[in-house]
């Protein structure tokens, strides 16, 4: 079946479910009602009638009808939340998730060479569209995916992960539904200060007394019963309280911070339980796997003994244990296991998490991949710089709405000039471009039929602007952008560089000078790119340069004095201007 239709499906039975499950709540809830009377009259008949032994069927028989309900009410939320999972999915699939998703807007950098340029992040971005993880490790590492190129290696180790995790639909609905909370989850700054901050319980003698003062207590004990002298008893007691007392800050602050640590780490050991149990092809995905360990121990093994240390932290609000609480110096023990743990497996916390949130970053590509079915992963060349894109089309621009184009840049032609009015597909053709190849280089599928390069670098001057804050008119800051992709130039991979309306912040002698000039030096230095402009006096690079530039543009129509655009992109010059019709139909002396 089609995405959609899997979906759907799944979406049914999915609410489906979730309608039995709360009707069933809902008579339980009557019967558990009636059974609370039934267990109050029944107390108070046997009471009458010295039978109360019998009073522990009707308890009993509510104890369990409760914990039934309780089940009842997991599976429900479950249920509502995997009906919710496919109605995120269904969005996505039909251009209807603008703001239901994580925007990532903390990655955001104005002074990034791409970032701001390709909506990256933010409400209506590429992240948003793409994000579908649950926790910060996820969203870090899908952004840094998207913010910097990968090797080529990585890449297609990731486009094989992802063709791999693409059909494991059942997998990514069980990672969503894990933990109690639907949100993202898991702190990992907070958690590797944790895991690898020092002990702080390494006193000497903190060993030997935490094991010797409760034996020499329950022996003060025995005396006591037995010879009547409380003294030795008391004697203890007043030692291990002084302890008790000259660590409590210590005690508290392990303590506190390890069960502050274990609410993360309760998500995370759903996760690696569920990752390890999944046996993968892909090479990187098992190599994944095998970094989810620690000394050989499994990394879900190490996190459930964790487990079993915050149970006994909790234990010490039990009020049998608060009355031994000094005598078996409980707190101290509780404390120093908790150290035991993060001295054993603290140090591979840090490589838990990467892993998290690499899996996470794939799970996320493979969603966007199984959605668009259409959307091909593109294939990799080695050599001169290259780019060739059939059909290709902006991912964030609804499907109905998307016009496609062909563009080509290969040898011998190394950039291509983009004429056009304002509004003709110019600026949108640039991000189109550099969109793509950031998914690419980021080993997603792309909105194309076919796209085909080598390894690039995207830089990008589109959305420039002024800063009042910086105290930067828009001319210096576009100056400032050129001079970093200038330099990116030089390094490896080769840039592909996006100059939207090239240097229109100058006069028009300096800036057809400045534009020859700073395309000659990135082309020289062995990039390529995009070019666009509304000014036709720059479509003359191209004739300065040799085969090098390609001229291409978009055409427009004034047709009952309105504007209009068929988005479609041709060869040559922009031979039509309809800048003064436009101006003389809405009243405008010209």
């Amino acid at each position: 079946m089609f995405p959609a239709e899997t979906y759907r499906e799944r979406l049914r039975e999915r609410e489906a479910r979730a309608a039995r499950l709360d009707a069933l709540h809902a008579r339980i809830g009557t019967v558990r009602l009636a059974l609370f009377v039934l267990t109050a009259v029944a107390a108070w008949w046997l009471l009458t009638h010295d039978a109360a032994v019998w009073l522990l069927v009707p308890v009993a028989a509510f104890i369990a009808l409760a914990m039934y309900h309780s089940g009842v009410r997991r599976d429900h939320l479950r249920a509502k939340r995997a009906a919710e999972f496919y109605r995120h999915g269904l969005a996505r699939i039909e251009d209807r998730w603008v703001g239901t998703g994580q925007t990532g807007e903390r990655f955001d950098d104005p002074h990034h060479v791409y970032a701001s340029d390709l909506d990256l992040f933010g409400r209506d971005s590429l992240f948003e569209l793409l994000f579908t993880g649950r926790t910060r490790m996820g969203e870090e590492t899908l952004a840094q995916w998207l913010l910097a190129p990968a090797t080529l290696d990585e890449v297609r180790q990731r486009q094989a992960s992802v063709a791999e995790l693409r059909k494991l639909t059942d997998l990514r609905e069980e990672i969503a539904l894990l933990g109690e909370e639907a949100g993202v989850g898991v702190q990992p700054k907070a958690l590797i200060d944790w895991a690898e901050s020092p002990n702080l319980l390494t006193q000497p003698w903190l060993l030997l007394s935490a094991f010797v003062l409760p034996v020499l207590a329950v022996a003060g004990v025995v005396i006591w019963s037995v010879a009547g002298f409380v003294s030795p008893f008391v004697v203890v007691l007043v030692i291990e309280a002084a302890i008790l007392r000259l660590l409590f800050k210590q005690l508290q602050r392990v303590i506190a911070t390890t069960e502050q640590a274990f609410e993360d780490l309760k998500l995370l050991a759903g996760l690696v339980e569920r990752i390890e149990r999944e046996r993968f092809e892909a090479p990187q995905l098992r190599a994944l796997c095998q970094r989810l360990r620690s000394h050989d121990v499994p990394a879900a093994t190490a996190i459930a003994k964790l487990a079993t240390v915050v149970q006994l932290v909790e234990s010490r609000r039990n009020p049998l244990l608060q009355v031994l609480e000094v005598p078996l110096m409980y707190s101290v023990h509780v404390a120093r296991a908790a150290e035991r743990w993060r001295h054993a497996h603290g140090r591979a916390v840090r490589d838990w998490l990467r892993v998290i949130g690499e899996v996470e970053a794939l799970l996320s590509l493979a969603a966007y991949s199984y959605e668009h079915p259409a959307d091909p992963l593109p294939q990799f060349t080695e050599g001169s710089a290259k780019l060739v894109g059939v059909s290709l089309g902006h991912p964030l621009i609804p499907a109905a709405r998307c016009v496609r184009n062909d563009v080509r840049i290969e040898l011998p032609t190394r950039g291509l000039l983009v004429s056009g009015s304002n509004m003709s597909g110019k600026s949108t053709l640039l991000r189109t471009v550099g969109v793509n190849t950031v998914l690419a280089m980021a080993g997603a599928p792309v909105r194309a039929q076919h796209m085909e390069l080598t390894p690039l670098h995207v830089g990008a001057s589109i959305r420039i602007n002024d800063s009042l804050h910086e105290g930067s008119s828009r001319f210096y800051a576009e100056i400032t952008r050129l001079r970093e992709l200038h330099r990116l130039s030089g390094e490896a991979p080769p840039l592909l560089f996006l100059l939207d309306e090239l240097l229109q912040g100058t006069n028009s002698k300096d800036r057809r000078i400045g534009a020859e000039g700073v395309v000659r030096a990135l082309l020289g230095r062995g990039a390529i790119g995009f070019i666009s402009t509304h000014d036709l006096a720059l479509t003359d690079i191209d004739a300065a340069s040799g085969d090098r530039l390609r001229n291409v543009h978009f055409q427009d129509e004034l047709v009952d004095g309105r504007m209009t655009f068929d988005f479609r992109l041709r060869d040559g010059v922009v031979t039509r201007s309809n800048g003064i019709e436009l101006m003389r139909s809405i009243g405008l002396e010209v």
